[in-house]
């Protein structure tokens, strides 16, 4: 466990010092390829969990120490150690006794110190759980902007959107159509062992996450892992054979596989980054579907662009991703405020451009994982306001009038609205 434990503090330290939580784990699962399936998952749950309550673990931790640590690896460390004792199913003298052997890899001086915080945060926890509670940054384990935003924004709903952000995220499926009915996979999943429902047409929610490799024939195509809530994009464009689509923003390929297994389209994936464009490839290989691949800034299409007007425009543009923060736990501690409205100036200059590749009649769907109505109906007003030949078109009925999906069990949290353009 102390060898987990020291993962996850290096990966923590490195999130908390500005990067990528995905970056640092693939990182630090590189340099330690010695590392057991069982111990990668171990670390990453640990850097998750940790990251995911930072705030409140972060307030109780404050109390315990005396005076601001010289080393601040030990800090991040009784960070890991707290998350285990709050969150974790191990024994509670196994987190200590296995912390207490990290810190002697660390700092053998400091030891001492970590046993004995821990084992007061034990003894003091209820107190200094009360006392953590009484800060709502610290209660809800996110920035008070964040807070701020929400209830401003949502006003009796935000503690629910809090909430949802720090669940575990559902592992949902989507069935490629093309090869067999989500009712047969959902039986083929019960032969398998596999506890799992039919949330809509295309879309099985697990009961218990797994491995990919667990699925019968995922890698021959038959199904995919995505969001239920990312799973309405495809269905929304409302693609019919043969019409030229472009997804602006494809990486890493999930919309534009599924928009392939709904209809034979001409389809150009394009991304701004080459490296996660071959993710796009990847997955496509998978399902042994094809597209045009076209590495470009969406916002800046005479690079790329052949002249050629689009039927469809999927416009699922870069943005905050406060609505999968679940998923991304670092998100809560490496954005700031300012971010919001940088993201929807971007998001502006993409729409914009994109509206003249489409053609008349066509339809542009506008996508963000975001619940921050500055990214989402606020930059479609905007639009709308300054483009005379838009118009919005109305959502399926069993979404938000509003576009505004919440995250929660079924789905995280997303934000659609349909344009079309005049003739």
């Amino acid at each position: 466990m102390n060898l987990a434990q020291l993962g996850a503090t290096h990966i923590v330290a490195q999130v908390l010092g500005g990067r990528n939580l995905n970056q640092a784990l693939t990182e630090y699962q590189r340099r330690h390829s010695e590392l057991t399936p069982q111990q990668r998952a171990i670390v990453q749950d640990l850097s998750y969990g940790t990251l995911r309550f930072y705030g409140q673990l972060a307030a109780m931790l404050a109390p315990l120490l005396h005076k601001p640590l010289k080393d601040e690896r030990l800090r991040f460390l009784l960070l890991v150690a707290l998350f285990q004792l709050q969150y974790g199913k191990s024994a509670t003298h196994a987190v200590v006794d296995h912390a207490v052997r990290a810190a002697r890899e660390l700092n053998p001086a400091a030891s001492g110190l970590v046993n004995a915080v821990l084992r007061n945060f034990l003894r003091q926890r209820e107190a200094l759980l009360a006392t953590a509670a009484k800060s709502e940054s610290s209660r809800h384990s996110y920035p008070q902007w964040w807070i701020d935003r929400l209830q401003a924004q949502y006003g009796e709903r935000a503690d629910a959107i809090l909430l949802a952000g720090n669940q575990h995220p559902p592992m949902t499926l989507r069935v490629n159509q093309r090869h067999i009915s989500a009712a047969d996979y959902l039986a083929l999943l019960s032969q398998h062992g596999i506890e799992a429902s039919l949330i809509a047409p295309e879309a099985i929610l697990l009961t218990r996450p797994v491995g990919v490799d667990k699925l019968p024939s995922f890698f021959d195509g038959v199904v995919s892992v995505q969001d239920a809530g990312a799973q309405y994009a495809a269905t929304l464009l409302d693609a019919h054979a043969g019409m030229r689509v472009l997804d602006a923003c494809a990486a890493p390929g999930g919309k534009s596989a599924h928009l392939l297994e709904l209809a034979d389209i001409q389809l150009t994936a394009l991304d701004l980054d080459a490296e996660r464009l071959k993710r796009v490839d990847e997955n496509l290989h998978r399902l042994k579907l094809s597209a045009n691949l076209q590495v470009g800034d969406a916002a800046h299409p005479p690079d790329w662009w052949d002249g050629k007007r689009y039927d469809r425009i999927l416009a699922d543009v870069p943005c905050s991703a406060t609505g999968v923060v679940r998923r991304h736990p670092d998100i809560k501690w490496l954005r700031r405020s300012a971010d919001i409205a940088g993201f929807a100036q971007q998001q502006a200059r993409i729409l914009n451009a994109l509206w003249h590749l489409l053609a008349s009649g066509g339809k542009l769907l506008y996508a963000t994982c975001s619940v921050m109505n500055e990214e989402n109906r606020q930059v479609v007003q905007d639009f709308l306001q300054q483009h005379t030949d838009a118009h919005e078109l109305p959502l399926h009925q069993d979404l938000p009038e509003s576009g505004q999906l919440l995250p929660g069990d079924l789905h995280d949290g997303f934000f659609y609205a349909l344009l079309q353009k005049t003739t």
